[in-house]
């Protein structure tokens, strides 16, 4: 099964050079909230005041395959290495998923230094973001301590990724509401 990734060639299956596993065994991940290549809610972003991770789902991994780890990336992102959203470890490998605003156990530090979901929040003025959710599934389970950083979960799974599975998401923060009123619709109003 053949998936397409984005190109930034900082991407973990990319620098994970794993490209070639994508889709091994039927491993698929896939969300109830939007479709592979959709458009993310804003629910799960920063133009949101309650916002949460989106919901995630996946089927059994291919054999071999000891735990999970997710890394969420944002494909747009300028730079060598893209801003990093999300980094979950320590899922069973085995048919699962994530619930909406679910909090994993094993969480990384995003590249804001925060251990959570980092809330998609594009420039105004940017074409739409694209939100690389990469899951993978690895032959050994891992020792990383919650904390971790994206570099050291990179560093643990490297040579150990015996399939994995991408879905992406797009978006676009609407224009900026500069607080300018049509005065005249007013004034007539005001003249009755």
């Amino acid at each position: 099964m053949t998936q397409s990734i984005p190109s930034h060639p900082g991407l973990a299956v990319k620098k994970l050079g794993v490209t070639d596993l994508l889709g091994k065994g039927g491993f698929r991940l896939t969300s109830a909230a939007f479709e592979d290549g959709g458009e993310l809610d804003p629910c799960f972003t920063a133009d949101e005041e309650d916002a949460v991770a989106p919901p995630l789902e996946w089927n059994a991994p291919p054999s071999g395959a000891m735990e999970l780890v997710l890394v969420v990336e944002d494909a747009s992102s300028t730079g060598d290495d893209p801003l990093c959203h999300w980094l979950v470890w320590g899922l069973a490998a085995q048919q699962g998923k994530l619930m909406e605003g679910e909090v994993p156990p094993r969480v990384g530090k995003n590249s804001k230094r925060n251990s959570e979901w980092l809330l998609p929040e594009p420039p105004h003025d940017d074409d739409a973001h694209t939100y690389v959710f990469q899951l993978f599934a690895v032959d050994l389970p891992l020792t990383l301590m919650p904390g971790a950083t994206h570099k050291d979960l990179l560093a643990a799974i490297e040579g150990r990724v015996v399939s994995a599975a991408v879905l992406t998401a797009a978006y676009a923060r609407e224009e900026e509401d500069d607080g300018d009123w049509d005065d005249e619709g007013l004034d007539a109003e005001d003249a009755d």
